[in-house]
């Protein structure tokens, strides 16, 4: 009878328990609400979005935080210090609520109160100012990457101070042309739905995203058009279309009125920057640079963790093996293709072909170029791709070191946006969909060989959202809109 006693207790008390922590996730979806559209302050928690998450996504992510820097963190503290954010004055930010909650739990003993941890961990956001001039935004080009931003630029939009979508180019603007992309914006097989609503604006030729009034702008060339009759200026243009890849033909864009600088999602040719934003960002001239490119999916996903391991271990060769996600580039179902292979059905085959991964080592590290042989496979998969990392490494090391060094890195420092360390042993690629970071370093999958010096990585991409989210990052860096952080 004692035993059962006991039992019923300890039921009660975990469900108790859980009860109260779903209440605090609810309070805490409330005032990151209030940071987010009062005081343009973003809470995520270790690079995870907090806003517009329900509150059993809140509570796992805190789970999460919890296997990553190995202490519980509760959402009642992240509750309790956001609602000291909320109260103090720090500027337009992007914070990382776990880190704070973390960094409380070992030094709280050092302060007062919260309010003092507070005001001393964020000292050098509080009271500063912000001197920044939104950016208008064009999408050029409105396909996967295309509307995957759109969405992202707009759930980013909160008031308005950062980038603002204002047009998004196609060939074509007939109301029938729009409503479908407007169902396309709404709706995606891979992502799901958009969190927002998409009101199409016939009569003015322009979509209505969450209130952003966007215009909708048929062009058959990129100089043809007259970007400031839409009241746009000093625009920064993406193109999404692929089509046009070197410096001669990106400049067309320039020429059109309303135009400041361009950015290419894909691999550039010829002088164009390619850069993956966390490693060669700050290399780049934006005083005196017009167009550059975000480079490719791969690159992104790739660069990060071979910077890591070449600081911290040295690469002496490689090999680069992807196993990517099918793209609209290959055909459905036999066909002709101009490069070999890709003819072949996407959906029924695993397909060879090249990758630009190690010619983009050239610009993005280049002391590294040389070192490396690369390949992939398409496989019949729609999203989400894999970057096997075959190493020589310059000294002997341990599994233990390195998934140490991944973990440090994904954690602290200039790379916590581009590395997300996983540690499921169940993770397979659908996990990755909608993942924030470009690189997701799959520890449980790492191989070091007998003798220390060769080393295999595993690194998880999501190839659409995650290079989106990227592109994103340095849209912000080259348009100077980037809040201070605190991470």
């Amino acid at each position: 009878m004692e035993t059962k006693e006991k039992t019923n207790k300890g039921y009660e008390s975990q469900l108790n328990d859980y009860i109260a922590q779903e209440k605090a996730a609810i309070d805490l979806i409330g005032i990151i609400g209030k940071l987010w559209f009062e005081k343009s302050i973003e809470l995520i928690l270790f690079r995870n979005q907090l806003k517009d998450r329900s509150a059993s996504e809140i509570m796992n992510l805190h789970l999460y935080a919890k296997d990553i820097v190995k202490k519980s963190i509760s959402v009642s503290d992240s509750v309790m210090l956001a609602n000291e954010l909320y109260k103090s004055d720090v500027c337009p930010s992007r914070i990382d609520i776990g880190k704070l909650a973390y960094e409380y739990q070992q030094e709280k003993g050092n302060y007062k109160s919260a309010t003092d941890f507070i005001n001393d961990k964020l000292k050098d956001l509080i009271g500063k100012k912000s001197t920044q001039t939104p950016k208008d935004v064009i999408l050029y080009g409105f396909g996967r990457i295309g509307r995957l931003a759109a969405r992202e630029i707009i759930s980013q939009a909160g008031k308005g101070e950062q980038l603002r979508l204002r047009a998004i180019v196609t060939r074509g603007n007939s109301d029938e042309e729009i409503v479908k992309r407007a169902d396309l914006l709404r709706t995606d097989s891979v992502h799901g739905n958009f969190p927002g609503t998409v009101i199409e604006d016939l009569a003015n030729k322009a979509l209505i995203i969450n209130g952003h009034t966007v215009h909708m702008i048929d062009a058959k060339n990129p100089e043809d058009v007259d970007y400031t009759a839409w009241g746009i200026e000093n625009a920064l243009l993406i193109d999404n279309t692929g089509v046009f890849r070197d410096d001669k033909e990106l400049s067309r864009h320039l020429k059109a009125k309303g135009v400041d600088k361009v950015l290419l999602t894909a691999p550039a040719k010829g002088d164009v920057p390619n850069v993956v934003h966390g490693v060669n960002h700050e290399t780049v001239d934006l005083k005196n640079t017009k167009i550059f490119s975000a480079a490719s999916c791969t690159t992104n996903a790739i660069m990060p963790v071979l910077y890591v391991i070449d600081k911290e271990l040295g690469i002496a060769k490689g090999h680069i093996e992807t196993v990517h996600s099918y793209t609209n580039d290959q055909n459905l179902l036999d066909n002709y293709h101009k490069k070999y292979r890709r003819g072949r059905s996407a959906a029924l085959n695993m397909v060879i072909t090249e990758t630009g991964a190690e010619s983009a080592l050239k610009k993005v590290l280049p002391h590294l170029a040389g070192k490396f042989t690369a390949n992939s496979v398409r496989v019949p998969t729609p999203n989400v791709s894999l970057a096997i990392l075959n190493l020589n490494i310059n000294r002997e090391t341990s599994l233990e070191e390195v998934n140490e060094i991944m973990r440090k890195y994904a954690l602290n420092g200039s790379l916590v946006e581009q590395i997300q360390y996983a540690f499921s042993n169940e993770l397979v690629s659908s996990d990755v969909v909608g993942n924030p970071c470009p690189s997701v370093y799959d520890s449980n999958a790492t191989i070091i060989s007998p003798d220390k010096k060769s080393i295999v990585l595993y690194i998880w991409y999501d190839n659409e959202y995650g290079y989106t989210r990227q592109v994103i990052r340095f849209s912000k860096y080259i348009s100077e809109v980037r809040r201070a952080i605190y991470y």
